[in-house]
């Protein structure tokens, strides 16, 4: 492994152990919309919008709804969740080693608002530079649009930066965008 000039962290799933709560929220909004929405599939959509999986789902399954007002709607439904919200610790460990030395970024495909919410609640925004979150870039994961904006912002050419991640949709955006990929799963595992 090289020695890199920038860390950049996915959140949900790889610095928060949000997954679980993301997940009681969808169940509650698939019922609701009628639409169906498998646990394996919600965890292979992972960094996925809420809007973008709620325009899949429809476009699929051949309900109609208003894909952005229902993205809205799961994320309020997540936010009671917040409360019980923890740390991902081998992952949020690595930030906090290296706050300070070299520069860090988020980059999630959750929302700004949401996304800041959890980093404060588990006191560790200031460890970032950055955070880039969906709606900051057109193009979301696969595509490594959000990698590649968050090593912009923080100042270090992608092939200098090492990102982490807890999917492999995600992962396949951080290669994609020429960075070294850790897959937290296996530090997690640990």
């Amino acid at each position: 492994m090289m020695q890199p000039k920038g860390l950049i962290f996915d959140c949900d799933g790889t610095l928060a152990d949000t997954m679980p709560m993301h997940w009681r929220a969808w169940q509650v909004v698939a019922q609701k919309y009628k639409l169906h929405f498998p646990q394996d599939r919600f965890y292979s959509l992972g960094g996925v919008p809420s809007k973008d999986i709620l325009k899949m789902l429809a476009d699929e399954q051949g309900v109609t709804l208003d894909h952005v007002a229902a993205g809205h709607e799961k994320e309020n439904t997540y936010l009671p969740y917040l409360s019980q919200v923890q740390p991902v610790h081998a992952v949020v460990e690595i930030a906090k080693a290296n706050h300070g030395k070299i520069p860090m970024a988020v980059a999630s495909g959750g929302s700004q608002p949401i996304i800041n919410q959890v980093l404060e609640h588990l006191k560790i925004r200031h460890l970032f530079d950055a955070v880039v979150t969906s709606e900051m870039v057109k193009r979301q994961k696969p595509a490594p649009d959000i990698f590649l904006e968050a090593a912009r912002r923080i100042g270090v050419d992608p092939q200098f930066c090492r990102a982490y991640e807890d999917t492999d949709l995600g992962l396949q955006a951080i290669r994609s965008a020429g960075m070294e990929a850790v897959d937290v799963r296996t530090l997690r595992a640990k």
